[in-house]
């Protein structure tokens, strides 16, 4: 070994002690007729002391040296004159008697500390030098403590994990898939999985009863902060179960995740179960952010008719939020919020706005309404002296809610009410089974077609097949969904109804997923599971506002991987071998 200890191991204990360290140089102070030098390693640091009267010919050699040189150092334990009560090794330092520069290093482009001064672009191109840093370090860490506590967990509780082919079948049903060109099958592709799914359920027909993956999954769309093209997902699958099965498990993983991970205790009071179109109603979203309240007000039989404001009366919702003790909002901030939900991203045509103070409600629409019609107002939103009103209208319920949700996350940032170190956890229940696709004029999985229905609603499949509830669950965090699932399908006959009503002809379906349909007919066993996206799980456990930082080698916003370059262009002796050609388009 080239070390004898790691750099963040040294303690008051071993002064006296000889020691070997190799790592990283951090830091070069130079003192006159001392150098000290921060050594770092991936366990810490340690300050290193050259002095030119002990050692004149090592001292010259220590100053020529820069950041990021790797060395090996041998010397003795020392009390620290000025200790450094912000470092584990705070108390001690080196004195160095022996000195081997293992490798020098280039200056690196940016600083390699916690705040360093490296742009995100420059940092994902250097990402083996960003990885250096502490903080950066510190995320994969936990994602690697992550991971083992999944797996201990579900070994306990009988579940095998069981690898799953990456090159499959292309199913173009939900995200764009990668597609891979097959040299020894001329003229067709494999696809890369956006998700286990149909394999897991084979799996259960196969018999192993619980099954789990930690599995690299892609989706060809475009991304965000909390969105790649190759991401991680903890898949799961169980036999035998029902809903209330699944959600029992996998909220015991999480609170177990909660407590061994992240040292916060989530108690034994289960996670709120909340209808999807109760959340909609009530948040705007599927994915509620219940760190604060702010709760949509419907404020049709408040606005309505009740005055000659055109724009209310002509609505089919009108919405509000009651935004605590922001009534000193100035015309400009005002003004700042109207242009926000008029913006191209949210798409409202405009904000109302009302404020409670002692001698009544002042409104953008005052002159279109009574004081008692305003009163009223601020009766229904529930709404204090001091308080600010904010309303939007709009001719479609539910995207004037989605909108009205982004103005109610934007005041909860603002008021500073989405704490990451808080966190609100639930369970979304009772999805709609199919949405309807404008685009294709026909309805759409809401998660895939391979969810089953309510048992009570499969008779509305022939009649009404927008009323039917999916068997689905989506667990949420602060926010964000961090696991999805539902019972699946396990009847060949109920599996084709459900292609018929998402516009399959029988062909098709057994073109695509014949293979699933056929193995229902040798005996599938009742079964469901749920998928837990790991990144997006590790971000939230650190405090992260994108999951590329708790990603190894992440790609860009445009998908690209700036540090291999890639995609690139391959050669044509490949191309040509594949037997594909590419056309430029005019």
């Amino acid at each position: 070994m080239l070390r004898t200890h790691n750099c963040g191991e040294l303690r008051i204990e071993h002064v006296g002690t000889e020691v070997t360290l190799s790592g990283w140089v951090q830091r070069i102070r130079k003192m006159g007729a001392m150098t000290f030098i921060d050594l770092r390693d991936r366990y810490g640091i340690t300050q290193l002391m050259f002095s030119e009267e002990y050692n004149a010919e090592l001292f010259e050699k220590a100053n020529k040296m820069g950041r990021e040189y790797v060395i090996q150092i041998t010397g003795s334990v020392c009390e620290r004159f000025a200790k450094n009560n912000n470092l584990p090794t705070g108390d001690i330092e080196v004195n160095v008697n022996q000195l081997n520069i293992l490798n020098a290093a280039l200056t690196p482009p940016f600083t390699i500390e916690n705040n360093t001064d490296g742009g995100d672009d420059l940092r994902m191109k250097y990402r083996y030098l960003d990885l250096r840093r502490d903080v950066v370090r510190a995320n994969l860490e936990l994602r690697h403590k992550f991971c083992i506590a999944v797996r201990n967990f579900l070994d306990a509780q009988g579940f095998l994990e069981v690898e799953t082919p990456v090159l499959v079948g292309s199913t173009p049903e939900g995200a764009r898939d990668f597609i891979v060109p097959s040299r020894m099958n001329p003229g067709q592709f494999y696809a890369l999985p956006q998700s286990p799914q149909t394999l897991k359920q084979l799996l259960m027909v196969a018999g192993f009863d619980r099954y789990f993956q930690i599995v690299k999954c892609f989706r060809d769309e475009d991304l965000r902060a909390d969105r790649q093209p190759e991401f991680t997902q903890i898949d799961c699958e169980m036999s035998f179960v029902e809903q209330d099965d699944v959600i029992s498990m996998f909220e015991a993983l999480t609170k177990h995740l909660f407590k061994e991970v992240r040292g916060v205790d989530l108690g034994e009071t289960p996670f709120l179960r909340l209808p999807w179109i109760e959340a909609m109603k009530r948040f705007g979203s599927d994915k509620p952010d219940m760190r604060f309240g702010m709760e949509f007000v419907e404020l049709m039989d408040t606005l309505k008719g009740t005055g000659t404001f055109p724009v209310f009366n002509d609505a089919a919702y009108i919405g509000g939020i009651c935004v605590p003790g922001c009534a000193n909002y100035t015309r400009k901030q005002l003004d700042e919020l109207t242009n926000f939900v008029k913006s191209q991203q949210i798409g409202a045509k405009g904000l109302v706005y009302a404020k409670v103070a002692d001698d009544g409600v002042k409104s953008s629409v005052d002159k279109f309404y009574t004081p008692e019609v305003l009163q009223n107002l601020a009766n229904a939103m529930n709404a204090q002296n001091g308080d600010l009103i904010l309303i939007l209208s709009g001719d479609d319920a539910m995207r004037t809610r989605k909108q009205l949700c982004e103005l109610r996350l934007l005041m909860g940032d603002r008021l500073g009410l989405r704490d990451k170190n808080k966190f609100a956890l639930l369970w979304v229940v009772d999805f709609p089974m199919f949405e309807w696709s404008e685009e294709d004029q026909r309805y759409v999985a809401m998660h895939h077609p391979f969810t089953a229905p309510k048992p009570s609603d499969i008779p509305l499949l022939d009649t009404n097949p927008a009323d039917v509830c999916a068997n689905a669950y989506d667990m949420v965090c602060n926010g964000v969904e961090v696991g999805g699932g539902s019972i699946r399908i396990h009847d060949a006959q109920l599996q084709a109804k459900i292609f018929e009503t998402l516009g399959f002809t029988p062909e098709r379906a057994q073109q695509q997923f014949g293979f699933l349909m056929n193995a229902f007919k040798y005996g599938a066993p009742p079964h469901g599971g749920l998928a837990y996206g790991l990144d997006r799980f590790v971000s939230l456990f650190a405090g992260l506002d994108s999951i590329r930082d708790c990603i190894a080698f992440p790609k860009n916003n445009s998908g690209r991987d700036v540090m291999l370059d890639a995609p690139s262009v391959v050669d044509p002796a490949q191309l040509t071998e594949l037997k594909l050609s590419i056309t430029e388009e005019d």
